[in-house]
């Protein structure tokens, strides 16, 4: 396993970490859930995603029951923003909403720091230094370490970063954010800006919902539990998702590896990629993509790929 900086920062993650949406969804056992997770830190997974809404919390509560006993190996991400329940505050980022949820994800995490605390998505109603002074106080307070945000656009990026160099807050390290082939919209203005400030980027469905995985394409949606839309199957993928996937199996051939290691490299090959988040719902699936990690395509491979998924 490869190991990058995470941002700006001082911490290393593995450049692929493992993504927690699914558990507590997919219809498994706990068990399951948690030999999945300690198979992620036995091929070298150092960095683990979830949420508070994630499962309606169950994600968070399997991710504590799993880091037991290796919690201070890990770097751990969790995010708030989201609905938790019916109460008009029990969604934002509200100081209310953040103290709470900060306390309740310690809480089901089974621990008393959280490494990367995110902003889920943007609140346009909440006004933007109410939620930095927040995290800044969950900051001092030593419940987190770090604060990254998730799904902003680059312009919101730098309205916060300006507020918390303004009033010397802890400034959003990451940005999480959906990056594939099938998707290089960060590309315009979040890319160029991470690497001249030196952040990083988290992509998350490096694989395009697991169809860049694929070495057939899908021919009925996904099961309810899967992350990836429930349209997604072979009568209604546009022309160039096909000729992507096309793309991706070929060289998938040519290099004789799984096409899963050709979607993630070429993700992991933008400069300003910190990580690349995979799911998995077995052990199969996660000994195969682990192997994408260390390995580089070749610029051939790469200005071809960048070519067939240009917009």
């Amino acid at each position: 396993m490869q190991f990058r900086k995470l941002g700006r920062t001082g911490v290393w993650v593995s450049e692929i970490a493992f993504g927690c949406a699914h558990l507590g969804v997919k219809p498994a056992d706990e068990g399951d859930a948690v030999e999945l997770v300690h198979r992620a830190l036995d091929l070298g997974i150092n960095f683990f995603d979830t949420a508070n809404i994630y499962a309606g919390g169950r994600s968070e509560e399997i991710l504590g029951k799993a880091l037991k006993g290796v919690r201070d190996q890990v770097v751990l991400a969790t995010k708030v923003r989201g609905r938790v329940g019916e109460g008009k505050n029990d969604e934002g980022l509200s100081r209310y909403h953040i103290i709470r949820q900060v306390d309740a994800s310690l809480r089901r995490l089974q621990t008393d720091y959280i490494d990367l605390y995110q902003v889920h998505w943007w609140d346009e109603n909440t006004p933007l230094d109410e939620t930095l002074q927040a995290l800044d106080d969950v900051v001092r307070q030593g419940k987190v370490l770090y604060v990254g945000c998730s799904n902003f656009n680059a312009w919101q990026w730098c309205k916060a970063l300006g507020l918390a160099d303004k009033h010397g807050w802890a400034r959003f390290e990451t940005d999480q954010v959906r990056y594939s082939l099938l998707d290089r919209s960060v590309e315009a203005d979040l890319v160029p800006f991470c690497v001249s400030e030196q952040k990083g980027l988290l992509a998350y469905s490096p694989m395009g919902g697991g169809l860049l995985a694929k070495r057939e394409l899908p021919s009925s949606p996904p099961p309810p539990w899967a992350r990836a839309p429930r349209d997604r199957h072979s009568d209604n993928f546009t022309d160039r998702e096909r000729r992507i996937w096309q793309t991706v199996n070929a060289w998938a051939h040519k290099y004789g590896r799984p096409p899963s290691h050709i979607a993630l490299a070429w993700v992991l090959h933008c400069p300003a990629v910190s990580a690349a988040i995979i799911g998995a719902s077995n052990t199969e699936q996660l000994n195969e993509v682990i192997g994408a990690s260390g390995w580089r395509l070749s610029d051939e491979a790469v200005a071809e790929l960048d070519e067939v998924s240009k917009a």
